[in-house]
């Protein structure tokens, strides 16, 4: 009995913090890409489905590299002979967060990002260098050590939200969501 309730809690705490997300304008935020192109987000992704992964601490980011694999095959690779046309016409960006004092090491890490990164997988990476507060307030970043995941309608309203490592559960959710 103990289990179920300490499980309805956890749902519950759960949906309210992604319900708290749902519906709201993703906030503004330039990044940029290993090349230095700059996104604005969501105004450069208006028109299509977009999903974001977002992390701000080095153990989210390790947790959010977990992701690229199963999300590339899903949702970026073009599929080919039988399947070929039914891909998905998706945005996709995992965004690692440099604030405060790690500011600084933005430069460093798209180097490292250009010698250790798949080429295939770099123009979906985008390195955002600022301040963190707006993103904790409007997104619920609520720990820091997970990375955090939003898909946005065309519009770049927020219409899911998750968070944590890599499980199919999760990106089956969000397959849904962009279908």
């Amino acid at each position: 009995m103990r289990f179920i309730s300490l499980f309805f809690v956890l749902l519950a705490f759960t949906f309210n913090t992604t319900a708290q997300v749902i519906g709201k304008i993703f906030p503004d935020m330039e990044a940029e890409t290993v090349e230095d192109k700059v996104v604005s987000l969501p105004g450069d992704t208006k028109g299509k489905y977009t999903l974001l992964g977002l992390a701000y601490s080095k153990k989210s980011e390790d947790e959010l590299n977990g992701w690229f694999e199963p999300i590339f095959y899903k949702f970026i690779q073009k599929t080919t002979g039988l399947m070929a046309g039914f891909g998905y016409d998706v945005n996709v960006y995992f965004i690692p967060m440099f604030t405060g004092i790690n500011a600084a090491a933005t430069g460093t890490a798209k180097k490292k990002a250009l010698k250790k990164v798949d080429p295939q997988l770099l123009p979906y990476i985008l390195f955002y260098k600022g301040e963190l507060k707006t993103y904790k307030d409007e997104l619920d970043f609520e720990k820091k050590d997970i990375p955090y995941f939003f898909v946005l309608d065309k519009e770049g309203k927020i219409i899911f939200a998750t968070s944590g490592a890599y499980s199919e559960s999760k990106l089956d959710q969000v397959e849904s969501v962009i279908e």
